[in-house]
C-alpha cells in the first residue's frame, strides 16, 4: 500500500506513518484520564522522534509507547517514589 500511495503522489511522511496499534489497544485496564493520555502522548512522541533521528523509523513496521497498568518503585533524591511504567514496542515485518 505504501508503494501505491507514493505512486499516487501522496506525501511520504503520510504514507510512511506507522499504523495505530490493532484492536487490542482498545482494552483499557485502567481508567483513561487526561493526565495518563498526556503522559502517553509525550512518551510516544519522544520514542518516534528518537527512531527518526536514529534513521530507524522506516525500518520498523510499527512502533509505539504503551502506558502499562502498573506503577514501579523508583528513587528521586533520598526518597522512593511510585511512578508510571512506559513500555516501548517496535515491530518489524517481512513481505513476501
Amino acid at each position: 500500500m505504501r508503494r501505491v500511495g507514493l505512486s499516487l503522489g501522496l506525501d511520504p511522511a503520510f504514507v510512511g506513518r506507522h499504523p495505530f496499534p490493532g484492536r487490542d489497544s482498545r482494552a483499557h485496564p485502567r481508567e483513561v484520564t487526561t493526565e495518563r493520555v498526556a503522559v502517553l502522548q509525550e512518551a510516544d512522541a519522544i520514542f518516534l522522534q528518537e527512531l527518526r533521528e536514529a534513521g530507524l523509523y522506516d525500518a520498523v513496521s510499527q512502533a509505539f509507547a504503551v502506558l502499562l497498568p502498573v506503577k514501579s518503585v523508583g528513587v528521586m533524591g533520598d526518597y522512593r517514589t511510585y511512578e508510571n511504567v512506559i513500555a516501548l514496542r517496535a515491530v518489524t515485518s517481512r513481505t513476501s
